[in-house]
């Protein structure tokens, strides 16, 4: 019985070692041990060892209407934005206040023969997320979607609004909403005053861009003046092909001849005094502005160099300043404190550390996604009539020690404007606090 056993036990084996063999042999032909390439043979497959990075190549063209393209190849996904430098509330007549901030709302609606609803349907189809913004200086509407999708919608953005009443009924009720939340906010009342005590309460750079009750008609009248394509910017990131772009815009967008541009504000810096006593908020918010450099890069410069921990700095086209907030008591002691700041005169060393800081912040946004991008590209061509990286970092580096101290001693020939805001019984005035600056 044992010897039978055994004898089972080795055929059994044997068998088994037969089939092994040939399901190896069987997979060696399938298999062939070809020598195809993994891509070749399993196509799709990620690459092991991808090439070098290409660098970002952008490209500028000012087109016959008036309106400039500038894009870039480089980005993942596309962000386009038309801006129209003219659309914020700097520009509205004295009859259109409140006109700005309800065209931002008529961004995306009726127009061009498209339904509200068409428009919107168009951009979501294609999984785009459309944006619009305004402010005192311009108005944009742009959205971010798939590269491939980019230069399909594009045109929706041109779309020449028709004032439905249902559209504009809708665009002052929000724009109404927009307002009444703003001013319950101390941050915005305060930048709102800044402005008004440095080009005067009355003027169009001075007043709020958060005001409501703009009519159809002044609100029809701001737009058609100021959302034209002559002397806005259209900004594409992640387009492989400008030429191409450039002959969808050319075709796609209005081919009617170029409306005026519209001549930018004169408002003039003053400096001057603007408070709002609100007693019971227990607590005082301080800014104190000057008229600032035309120069962007060396306005960035100069808002580090007053970043010295004891205050806040801020910028913005046409002023620069510091600002601060305490306990109604501690008013006057933030007041020295924001002088001090802005009263001396920057150190080589500061000057350093202020381009640094400065440069880093500009060239981090060229790399902060690509809407980020875009806003930088917009500004450089408002600022210098182009864009490239390289340009961007070299008018950093190419200001001096000596450019920051003559643009710091012109700051503070400029009449100082006081903004408060809160329980500010104890805050100096104005003509107090001017005196320190000779």
């Amino acid at each position: 019985a044992n010897s039978t056993q055994l004898v089972l036990l080795l055929s059994l084996r044997t068998m088994l070692s037969r089939q092994v063999a040939t399901a190896g042999a069987r997979v060696g032909a399938a298999r062939g041990f070809s020598v195809l390439t993994a891509a070749e043979e399993f196509p799709g497959l990620p690459s092991t060892s991808p090439g070098q990075k290409k660098g970002s190549v952008t490209s500028v063209t000012t087109l016959p209407s008036g309106l400039t393209v500038v894009t870039e190849n480089a980005s993942l996904t596309s962000t386009v934005s038309l801006t129209f430098p003219n659309a914020g509330s700097s520009s509205e007549e004295s009859s259109e206040a409140g006109a700005a901030i309800a065209s931002r709302y008529l961004s995306f609606k009726s127009g061009s023969g498209l339904s509200s609803a068409l428009i919107v349907r168009n951009i979501e189809d294609v999984g785009a997320t459309p944006f619009s913004s305004a402010g005192r200086r311009g108005a944009t509407v742009g959205f971010t979607a798939a590269r491939e999708n980019a230069a399909f919608i594009a045109p929706l953005l041109a779309t020449q609004c028709s004032f439905e009443k249902w559209d504009v009924k809708e665009a002052q009720q929000l724009a109404a909403a927009e307002a009444a939340e703003a001013t319950s906010n101390a941050q915005v009342s305060l930048s709102d005053q800044i402005y008004a005590a440095a080009y005067g309460a009355q003027s169009a750079t001075g007043r709020s861009y958060y005001t409501a009750g703009a009519s159809r008609a002044a609100i029809v009248s701001f737009y058609e003046r100021n959302y034209i394509l002559n002397g806005a910017v259209l900004a594409a990131t992640g387009i492989a092909d400008h030429e191409a772009f450039l002959r969808m815009v050319e075709e796609e967008f209005p081919s009617s001849a170029p409306g005026a541009a519209s001549p930018e504000r004169g408002d003039i810096y003053m400096g001057g005094e603007a408070r709002v006593s609100a007693p019971s908020t227990g607590f005082a918010h301080v800014a104190l502005a000057f008229e600032g450099p035309k120069s962007a890069s060396l306005m960035n410069v100069m808002k580090h160099c007053l970043n010295n921990g004891s205050a806040m700095p801020f910028a913005a086209p046409g002023i620069i300043g510091v600002y601060g907030g305490s306990e109604p008591s501690g008013a006057s002691s933030t007041v020295d404190a924001l002088s001090n700041a802005v009263g001396s005169a920057p150190s080589a060393d500061i000057v350093a550390q202020a381009k640094a800081a400065a440069k880093s912040e500009a060239l981090t946004a060229l790399d902060s996604g690509s809407k980020s991008l875009a806003d930088a590209m917009t500004a450089s061509v408002l600022d210098s009539n182009g864009f490239s990286a390289k340009a961007l970092a070299d008018s950093y580096d190419a200001i001096t020690a000596d450019d920051v101290a003559k643009a710091h001693a012109a700051m503070l020939k400029s009449k100082v404007s006081l903004a408060a805001v809160g329980d500010i019984s104890d805050v100096p005035y104005q003509a107090t606090i001017a005196s320190r600056f000779g």
